[in-house]
């Protein structure tokens, strides 16, 4: 089984379902709040690799569900540039097991890549209290 590295939002009910998850795979989980981590641009484009720029984000963060950032109108600099002022931006969780990383947390994708146990009928990406189902997490 694999250890991960899980960058998450602490406190947030999506991704304690998706560490759950995990951890019932047999998977070591180690948690990583990413609000707490200086991000650098390279290190976020080790796990955004080969993804449009619109889809690294966030979609329940408050500054994109009001409108004020929209993913789709900003290039790779400004993302990343506003990524690392604002972690919440990021769409969660960042997975790290040995040298590959990966965003999100399509269920179908993390088996092919490390296994599960199952995979849920739920969309573990999508945020509880509303909002895109491929948002990445909630904002809270």
């Amino acid at each position: 089984m694999a250890t991960i590295v899980f960058f998450e939002k602490t406190g947030c009910s999506g991704n304690a379902r998706q560490k759950q998850l995990l951890a019932e795979s047999g998977h070591e989980v180690l948690a990583r709040d990413l609000r707490h981590r200086i991000w650098t641009n390279s290190e976020l484009l080790e796990f955004f690799a080969g993804m449009p720029v619109a889809q690294w984000f966030n979609r329940s963060a408050p500054d994109i569900k009001s409108g004020e950032i929209v993913p789709e109108e900003l290039d790779q600099s400004t993302a990343l540039t506003l990524m690392r002022l604002n972690p919440l931006l990021i769409r969660r969780p960042l997975l790290q097991v040995g040298d590959e990383r990966k965003v999100g947390f399509d269920a179908t994708v993390i088996n092919a890549w490390i296994g599960l146990k199952q995979i849920p009928d739920e969309n573990l990406e999508a945020c509880r209290h509303g909002g895109d189902p491929h948002a990445g997490g909630c904002s809270h």
